[in-house]
């Protein structure tokens, strides 16, 4: 069975041009099928069919309180997780969020090139990528170092890049567990070009993957 991915992009603050091409990527990116939908009835339904939900630069609240239980009770049972980007400017008013995703959105300096120094290489997210990865985007910082809670698969190099905020340890691409599920989260993306770009590309697919339950694997 080809895995299935619930890709949800709704946004009720800041909407990122860069969705429509996410969409795309994802729908190319490997083995899974992907629905895309901005629906929030759609967490209101059974998650149990789906190998990983992927929140792709949702902003605000975007989740009734049935759909909020839902997405909580399958992680814990054994779901997986993915954000991207601007997920972490999401869900701001439900405390279980914050601790899924592992840190939440501060600010952010202009888009600019900067560079991504790989701490990890031992996860399908980083691989594939350079030790030092030259990249564009918006070096997002958080409100809280999630290091002490999460795998920090690579961090910002904010020497590269001005207007960093968070000093010398930037987590910027990190893994975790939640209950019996997978949590993957990546900072970057926020450009159409990112989605083109195939590190980028192959760094998204790890991650999706690794966070995604095999086909047809029972819960946890």
């Amino acid at each position: 069975m080809v895995p299935r991915l619930l890709l949800y992009t709704r946004t009720t603050g800041y909407r990122h041009d860069s969705i429509p091409a996410g969409i795309a990527a994802l729908h190319t990116l490997g083995d899974f099928t992907v629905e895309a939908t901005e629906e929030p009835a759609a967490f209101e339904r059974p998650l149990d069919p789906y190998a990983a939900v992927v929140f792709l630069s949702t902003s605000g609240e975007v989740l009734t309180p049935a759909g909020r239980a839902r997405l909580a009770a399958y992680v814990e049972a054994g779901g997986g997780f993915v954000g991207v980007h601007a997920a972490a400017c999401t869900e701001d008013d439900w405390p279980y969020y914050g601790e899924l995703l592992g840190a939440r959105f501060e600010r952010h300096p202009a888009y600019q090139p900067g560079r991504v120094v790989v701490e990890d290489h031992d996860h399908p997210a980083t691989r594939d990528l350079p030790a030092v990865w030259e990249f564009t985007d918006e070096w997002y910082d958080f409100r809280t170092n999630p290091r002490s809670a999460v795998r920090v698969l690579a961090r910002a190099d904010e020497s590269s890049y001005e207007g960093g905020g968070m000093g010398d340890d930037h987590p910027l691409l990190w893994c975790r567990e939640q209950g019996a599920g997978r949590v993957f989260y990546t900072a970057l993306g926020h450009a159409a070009d990112a989605y083109t770009d195939p590190d980028f590309r192959a760094h998204l697919r790890g991650g999706i993957t690794w966070a995604a339950r095999p086909a047809g694997a029972p819960r946890a």
